[in-house]
């Protein structure tokens, strides 16, 4: 079965390209994309808070404290070993879904086990997290509901950092995304631990498009091996009918070179372009609903009990 989003109504006309000097036709994301318009009154909706739970700036990696000390290892750790090489093994090994038969909902559960070492913001359960996230977006989306579904899924995969599905390491589970194969952009969060990964000194994949040819889509992209891109693998390989912008949320969710810095939009396709306005979207609730209010899981479940009926089969391989 296809599912099928209807085009965003947008609340400009707004060309998403801007033609000058240089960069004729590259995508604009500081303002050349208009949003999707809200179904709620302004006064409703979502409105983003200033400061985390830790009262600091929204994914400020500077700052001198504990968590951050942690967050910045975490970095350098990561930079160092996702290669091209570790992806293609990652890819091998995990696209095989052997780890565990379970369904969407356990794996919920399941996922309060884990512990997010990158992220310099967060300090509640996981779901929690998740369902602040789908539940900001349903105030203000409430006839999208594979974007709410899309939320509450979108870091699963993050039970691969977890004893029975191999116990990967933080830094080959969680943080910010980056294409493997060509040039690490400065955009990166502490781009400097680049110059250890092998990669920056292969001349085959040192260059702004490396393996890759321009306007090929991400999809041929290979990313840095993550929850980001697990979770994509195994809603595609169990037949998840969630619509094209939302299997692109789910596996791009933390390519904030990307969906922030506007950087790799070279690699991009047409198809692409597109799925990224629905991303900006959810980006601002995946990031900002990170908040102190709890929401009453047992009153919310039976809702996302029937989209997970409705876009997945009972049971999914992992």
């Amino acid at each position: 079965m296809t599912i099928s989003v209807e085009k965003p109504i947008f609340e400009e006309e707004v060309s998403a390209f801007e033609k000058s000097g240089d960069n004729i036709g590259e995508l604009k994301l500081d303002g050349g994309f208009s949003m999707p318009k809200m179904d709620t009154n302004d006064d409703e909706a979502f409105l983003a808070p200033e400061m985390n739970a830790f009262g600091r700036q929204f994914r400020d990696y500077d700052v001198e404290s504990e968590r951050q000390k942690g967050v910045e290892e975490f970095y350098r750790l990561q930079h160092i070993n996702q290669t091209v090489d570790f992806v293609k093994k990652m890819r091998a090994e995990y696209g095989k879904l052997d780890k565990m038969v379970m369904s969407i909902w356990e794996c919920c559960e399941l996922l309060n086990e884990v512990v997010d070492e990158s992220d310099p913001d967060l300090d509640e359960p996981q779901i929690q997290h998740l369902l602040q996230s789908a539940e900001a977006i349903r105030k203000d989306y409430p006839n999208e509901d594979w974007l709410h579904l899309t939320a509450l899924i979108h870091d699963l995969g993050k039970v691969i950092t977890l004893p029975q599905f191999g116990g990967l390491p933080q830094w080959a589970v969680v943080g910010d995304t980056f294409p493997v194969g060509c040039a690490f952009d400065e955009s990166n969060v502490h781009h400097k631990y680049f110059v250890e990964n092998l990669d920056f000194h292969n001349e085959t994949y040192n260059t702004k498009n490396g393996i890759y040819s321009e306007g090929c889509g991400l999809n041929n992209v290979m990313m840095s091996w993550g929850h980001d891109d697990y979770m994509y693998l195994v809603a595609k390989e169990n037949g998840s009918t969630l619509p094209s912008a939302g299997q692109f949320i789910i596996r791009y969710h933390s390519f904030y070179p990307l969906h922030t810095a506007g950087e790799y939009t070279h690699l991009m396709n047409e198809e692409d372009k597109e799925n990224l306005k629905w991303l900006h979207v959810f980006n601002k609730y995946d990031l900002y609903s990170k908040s102190k209010v709890h929401v009453d899981v047992e009153k919310v479940k039976p809702y996302y009990m029937s989209l997970i009926k409705k876009y997945f089969p009972e049971n999914l391989r992992w």
